[in-house]
This record gives C-alpha cells, sequence and structure tokens, in this order.
C-alpha cells in the first residue's frame, strides 16, 4: 500500500505513521431516517498511543491525562465520529480529533504558580464590603414594639 510511509504532522517535532491509525466503521446513532440502519458510516479511529516510537514520553503522559475514559487500559487511544452522514467526512473528523487532542498534550505545561499577597487595596475593598453587608444584616433584625 503506497500510504505506509505516509506522515501525519501534529507539531514541527512531533508526526506520527499513517500506518499506526487503525479504521473500522460502524452504524451511527441517532436520526437519519433508514439510511442509518443500512450504512456504516460512523468511523472508530484507533491509535496505539503508548506504542508508538513517534511520541516523547512527556507527550504520552500528558495524553492519558487528556484523553480520559478514550484511552484504553493498554493505552490505544479510540476517537469516534458519527456527526457527519457520509463515511469520508467522518474520517476526516476523527482525525482531525485525534490531531487536536496530540497537540493539546504537546504543550508544555503551563508554569508552576507563585503564590502572591493580597494588595492593600484589595484587602481594604473586601473589609469595606463586608462592614457594608453586617450593617445590612444588623439593619434587618431588631425587635417590634407595639
Amino acid at each position: 500500500m503506497f500510504y505506509e510511509n505516509r506522515m501525519i504532522r501534529i507539531t514541527p517535532a512531533i508526526a506520527i505513521a499513517e500506518h499506526e491509525l487503525k479504521e473500522a466503521f460502524l452504524r451511527a446513532s441517532g436520526p437519519g431516517g433508514q439510511n442509518v440502519n443500512k450504512l456504516e458510516t460512523a468511523v472508530q479511529l484507533r491509535f496505539a498511543a503508548m506504542a508508538s516510537p513517534n511520541l516523547p514520553e512527556a507527550v504520552k503522559q500528558r495524553l492519558v491525562a487528556l484523553a480520559g475514559r478514550r484511552m484504553t487500559q493498554d493505552g490505544v487511544l479510540i476517537m469516534t465520529a458519527e456527526r457527519h452522514r457520509m463515511r469520508e467526512a467522518n474520517r476526516e473528523d476523527a482525525r482531525q480529533k485525534l490531531i487536536a487532542l496530540l497537540r493539546k498534550a504537546a504543550l508544555p505545561p503551563p508554569p508552576p504558580r507563585k503564590a502572591t499577597k493580597p494588595t492593600a487595596g484589595s484587602k481594604a475593598r473586601r473589609l469595606e464590603s463586608k462592614t457594608r453587608r453586617s450593617a445590612v444584616k444588623r439593619l434587618r433584625g431588631g425587635a417590634i414594639d407595639e
């Protein structure tokens, strides 16, 4: 097959081989009349992410966290697409979902947050707000004289 060596570019530094993707077609759920009952237009794309030699280890670890239930125990990422009525459109949709998820996993983690102290102005505003609220509640109480 001549697609064997094609690479799918994820980032400038990361690309996955086309032959690492396995596609299965199944019947889509939802409305669609008789077409839904006889055509297999939904696509289930499988990518063995943990076994892929093209993904760095750090990306694999972030991918596990991002994928959630879409990642199997064996480290296979499963993407399903059934939004469109045509098989080719669903194939492209599943690939785009996979690429988007891999790009998100390839981003470096955000720098750790440095704890800072509240400013004097924010403290003053908070205390003023508490004082105002306290006064409103104090006025609500009070005994009723008859």
